[in-house]
């Protein structure tokens, strides 16, 4: 099957499969230490982060299959997996998503120049979701501001987390 795709998105394609399931491993990391806190609300928002981030990779992994472009799979990098608090874990999942964002643009970037107006339209979901992503872990970290050493409000917010699940889009397609 011919390549509907240039070779450079590809390979960043590629290189984005990998980082989203990094950030699956990243937040499966976060979640063990928050359980490890006895926060399981807390573990279960970055449980439920970790499926969403492979959900993620899977639609990159159709997507280059579906252009004709092979999918290359390499070396998943440990993860961090120590750290100082509920709070310090919203700041690094922050940081990691506004990451993620620029790599996002990045493939965008790559898109608009090869003109592949398929991929641009696959991008934008991207780029949509990054927004709420970043919107979301900040807005965790400015509640976790205010409560600060607050012990009731720390399990009221736990309380919260829990009710988090995964829920697909209704559809799969690009």
């Amino acid at each position: 099957m011919k390549m509907k795709i240039s070779a450079e998105l590809a390979q960043e394609i590629n290189d984005q499969i990998n980082k989203e399931l990094f950030s699956e491993y990243y937040y499966l990391s976060m979640a063990a230490y928050l359980e490890s806190e006895n926060l399981p609300g807390f573990a279960n928002f970055f449980v439920v982060q970790a499926q969403e981030e492979h959900f993620h990779a899977m639609k990159f992994y159709q997507y280059l299959n579906e252009r004709g472009a092979r999918v290359h799979l390499e070396a998943i990098e440990k993860p961090k997996s120590d750290f100082e608090s509920a709070l310090e874990v919203f700041e690094l999942a922050y940081e990691h998503e506004v990451f993620v964002s620029e790599l996002i643009n990045k493939l965008m970037d790559i898109a608009i120049s090869d003109k592949d107006h398929a991929s641009k339209g696959f991008l934008q979901w991207f780029v949509d979701e990054q927004v709420e992503e970043e919107s979301s872990m900040e807005g965790y970290i400015n509640h976790l501001n205010r409560i600060g050493d607050n012990s009731y409000g720390i399990l009221m917010l736990d309380k919260e987390l829990a009710g988090r699940v995964f829920t697909p889009p209704a559809t799969t397609q690009n």
